[in-house]
């Protein structure tokens, strides 16, 4: 079978495609038919030590397909059925999945829909309501709101009552997410959004903040946040992996600062992950109350074209490849 690979060096990700052995699923997995895999920013920045740099992986995180092979003592899941999950080497005409991470695609989703929610939507679910405790008629604060994670942070805030401060470098973004309920949308890339954050807010701030780009910003996300906010960093796209932090603000208005990640988790842990989406968003996924925002939809032999899409900056919401 076709599968890509992913290679890290210290400075940049590259992509190669190889012939392989389709997996054989073990106890507690399921194989899949691939239909299509979406794109993850953090897979494909050295930075984020998801690939160790000179090792090779299978590359992918998340996708959607057909069960084609059950492995010993999974239940509940039958040959053909539609499922979406996270994946690894999802870019592949088969993977494997732990039978536990696997959610049955609602109806309504076609295959490249499917693709791009699961990895997306636990992380949001992770930062908004497992860690986050986001309350209808709180101010949630999303930096880099256009990628696939803030456009889906977006969309759950919403979906939960919370009002929605988003920054973006592109204004033509920013116009474009009003459409998805964005309450105000701030132009810049630099941290330098904390007043207009306050005005917005009455003088209090954001109750939860999604830091999106990185240490570069972190210091005004801080001064951005309301008495007992929340700060969750998931993501670093500018590269910047320290910053300050103001011990007094911290102290004084009772911040809380957590990280959101897989990397450390267990598989029980991912599974439990799983567990909440199915419950608290999916429902509003499969009713059509949150409708998953696509890009672009590439080839699986465009790879590497939906790749440079990603580092270029030029999207809005997820990216997908579509498996032949």
């Amino acid at each position: 079978m076709q599968s890509y690979w992913i290679q890290s060096s210290a400075k940049q990700t590259t992509l190669a495609r190889r012939e392989v052995p389709m997996p054989e699923p073990g106890a507690g997995q399921v194989l899949l038919r691939m239909r299509a895999a979406g794109l993850n920013r953090g897979e494909f920045i050295a930075g984020h030590g998801l690939t160790q740099a000179g090792a090779a992986k299978p590359a992918g995180m998340e996708g959607a397909g057909e069960v084609a092979k059950l492995g010993a003592g999974v239940t509940g899941l039958a040959p053909g059925d539609r499922v979406m999950g996270r994946c690894g080497g999802a870019f592949a005409d088969y993977a494997l999945m732990d039978a536990r991470e696997a959610i049955l695609i609602p109806p309504r989703l076609s295959w490249e829909d499917a693709a791009g929610i699961p990895l997306t939507f636990m992380v949001v679910h992770d930062m908004l309501i497992a860690q986050g405790r986001l309350a209808a008629g709180e101010w949630l604060l999303i930096t880099g709101i256009s990628s696939g994670v803030g456009v889906a942070a977006l969309q759950t805030g919403k979906a939960l009552g919370a009002k929605v401060i988003g920054t973006s470098g592109s204004a033509n973004k920013l116009e474009r997410l009003k459409a998805f309920g964005l309450d105000v949308g701030i132009c810049t890339r630099a941290g330098d959004f904390c007043d207009k954050v306050l005005a917005a807010t009455g003088g209090k701030g954001a109750n939860l903040v999604v830091n999106n780009v990185g240490g570069s910003v972190f210091a005004e996300c801080v001064r951005a946040m309301a008495f007992q906010g929340r700060l969750a960093t998931v993501g670093y796209v500018d590269g910047v992996l320290k910053a300050e932090i103001d011990i007094e603000a911290l102290h004084a208005k009772r911040l809380q600062l957590f990280g959101v990640s897989n990397k450390l988790r267990s598989a029980e842990q991912k599974a439990e992950s799983t567990r909440g989406f199915v419950a608290d968003i999916l429902p509003a996924i499969a009713d059509g109350r949150i409708r998953p925002v696509m890009d672009q939809v590439y080839a699986f032999d465009e790879l590497p074209a939906a790749k440079a899409r990603m580092e270029s900056n030029a999207q809005l919401g997820k990216i997908v490849v579509r498996m032949a």
